[in-house]
């Protein structure tokens, strides 16, 4: 006897939060129907190329759908793009990425097994590598997949056609991305033990999912569903979140980094981050919404709900009411930190000693840091970044900007 599913409306419901693109709703539709009546899952394909070791936040949207897949009782196909990453994704790219070695993509690969399983259930995942049926190929078989695209459509693109337009080059070989991405589709639904009815993505991946439909077609197989999620916004609350920009939470981080960095964002920006990161309810992030622009609440309240429910998420709830307090004592009271990073050093100026200690980048910045008043020693705000630091049988208790604490020991 197969498995017995929701009705597929109630699939629909929670399927279709926070998505951009499904293409199409009545295939999806079909495909729920059938499921459901044969008592069979879904397969469910998502893939990751280990480009980074770590995941962040923005990673987690489509975790989370495809978790939202699980929960309804379908099977998740978790892709690990080994083949793809050393070719490097030009989706919103405005220059070529660089390639990455095959250790290199293997070393991240293991860190992001590991991660994963923070958001989807191991028992509904399938782990596979693109490698497996691409490597095969060879020259002969990747110029024959070449063949089947045009460039004319490829540059229907819009990276492509931007960095065309203004004379950023371009390599052959991101230009192949998107048909190697389009074959593990084909592969995989001619794998009986692994599949591809839905491919998911997010918003900027929706024209590699759509070559993966037509390719489908062309080969007479059953053509997936595409279904992408939103760019999550980063801290800065402007650009997607991205380690590189700084503006990202790690899945990795501890309880605390993530609840202070949670809290740091633009008010304008919990509402969406409440829809893609948690499992509150629409009508109730709407109803907390209207609340805040009435001034019954105060947006702070809501935010640190939001803080509690990440690190919760990740960490457990105890770590997240340890972090709530940390952050209550050190932000709200002025207070430091249980843990204070202790760094030795020699007498030397204010701002060669914060870049020596890590605090800051480099003594330009310490010195930009000081001028705006964001630096103290002992809770007094520092007047110079020339003053020196003297020894002292005690260490100095230097804060830098919200965040940043160091107690230096000076000899």
């Amino acid at each position: 006897m197969g498995a017995k599913f929701l009705p597929v409306d109630e699939q629909l419901a929670l399927l279709k939060r926070g998505a951009v693109d499904l293409v199409s709703e009545e295939d999806l539709r079909r495909k729920l129907e059938r499921s459901r009546a044969a008592g069979q899952p879904l397969a469910v394909k998502a893939g990751f190329d280990p480009s980074s070791p770590d995941l962040h936040l923005g990673h987690t949207v489509l975790l989370r759908k495809m978790a939202h897949f699980q929960r309804l009782g379908h099977r998740v196909i978790f892709l690990i793009g080994d083949f793809t990453a050393m070719i490097g994704d030009p989706t919103g790219k405005k220059a070529t990425r660089p390639q990455l070695t095959r250790d290199e993509v293997m070393a991240n690969a293991e860190t992001y097994e590991r991660q994963v399983f923070r958001i989807l259930d191991p028992g509904r995942t399938v782990v596979r590598f693109n490698s497996q049926w691409l490597s095969p190929m060879g020259s002969e078989g990747m110029i024959r997949l070449a063949g089947r695209w045009t460039l004319a459509r490829m540059m229907e693109r819009d990276d492509f056609r931007t960095r065309f337009q203004t004379n950023q080059p371009i390599s052959l070989h991101e230009l192949l991305y998107p048909l190697v991405q389009a074959k593990d589709s084909v592969e995989m639904a001619k794998l009986p033990d692994v599949g591809c009815d839905v491919e998911l993505g997010g918003h900027d991946q929706i024209f590699n999912l759509l070559v993966g439909r037509d390719l489908m077609k062309e080969e007479r197989l059953e053509p997936q569903v595409c279904l992408t999620v939103p760019l999550l916004v980063g801290l800065d609350g402007h650009d997607k979140m991205s380690k590189s920009l700084g503006n990202a939470i790690a899945v990795d981080d501890p309880p605390r980094e993530i609840y202070g960095k949670a809290m740091s964002i633009p008010d304008a920006l919990m509402w969406d981050w409440l829809l893609l990161l948690t499992d509150v309810a629409i009508p109730e992030i709407a109803a907390r919404k209207a609340a805040v622009e009435r001034g019954e609440r105060h947006p702070k309240r809501v935010k640190q709900e939001l803080a509690r429910t990440l690190v919760a998420q990740f960490h457990g709830d105890a770590a997240a009411a340890d972090a709530e307090a940390e952050f209550e004592r050190v932000f709200a009271d002025g207070g430091a930190p249980d843990e204070v990073p202790e760094v030795v050093l020699s007498a030397q100026p204010l701002a060669a000693a914060l870049v020596a200690a890590g605090l800051v980048p480099s003594r330009k910045e310490a010195q930009r840091m000081v001028d705006q008043r964001a630096v103290s020693i002992d809770g007094a705000i520092a007047d110079s970044w020339q003053q020196p630091l003297s020894p002292r049988p005690e260490p100095y208790l230097v804060k830098v900007g919200k965040r940043r604490f160091a107690r230096l020991r000076v000899r």
